[in-house]
Order: C-alpha cells, then sequence, then structure tokens
C-alpha cells in the first residue's frame, strides 16, 4: 500500500482558546483537526490536573495531519493564539494512507 508523507501537528492549550485556535487554524486553509480533552500531565511548574493548577476550565490538545507545504501557514496562526498564553506545539512526520484527505 502507497504511503505519503505528512506532518502531525499537537497543540496543547488552555480550554477557553480552543475556538480562537480552530477558528485561526481553519483561516490558515487547515480542513481538518481532532481535538481531545486532556486529563492531566507534567511541566515546568511540576504536575498538574484538571483539577489543579491550570484551572477549572482545563486543556485540549488539537491534532492536525497536512502536507508538509501547509506546515508554514499552519504555525503562524497556531503561534499567534499561543504566544502570550500556556500552551505547547510539537510538530512530527507522519506517513498518511490517503493524501487527498489532507
Amino acid at each position: 500500500m502507497q504511503t505519503h508523507t505528512a506532518k502531525r501537528i499537537e497543540i496543547v492549550i488552555e480550554k477557553p482558546l480552543e475556538g480562537r485556535l480552530t477558528d485561526a487554524l481553519t483561516k490558515a486553509g487547515v480542513t481538518g483537526y481532532t481535538v481531545v480533552p486532556v486529563r492531566g500531565g507534567s511541566g515546568r511548574s511540576g504536575p498538574w490536573t484538571r483539577e489543579g493548577q491550570v484551572g477549572r476550565a482545563g486543556m485540549v490538545m488539537v491534532i492536525c495531519l497536512i502536507k508538509p507545504e501547509r506546515l508554514d501557514a499552519l504555525l503562524e496562526a497556531a503561534f499567534a493564539v499561543v504566544e502570550r498564553h500556556i500552551g505547547i506545539v510539537s510538530i512530527s512526520d507522519a506517513l498518511v494512507l490517503r493524501a487527498d484527505r489532507f
């Protein structure tokens, strides 16, 4: 089966910023993403949970798979939202089966 190169972007951000982030991604030409609730983790300030130091609103992870040539536009849109807030953006290489979906 033939595979195609893609980029996987994971953005962890505070739940109240989810709409701003997804709107920015859509305006940047991202046609699909998945939003997953984040229950807890550990970072620069140590361990946290949804009930802990981040706040009651919690965190979400937005996951995108895109063609490599769309990466710069996505990163600019994401950075504009996460720049002054709690959040991380990670990028990794991925292989997908149906390139027409991305």
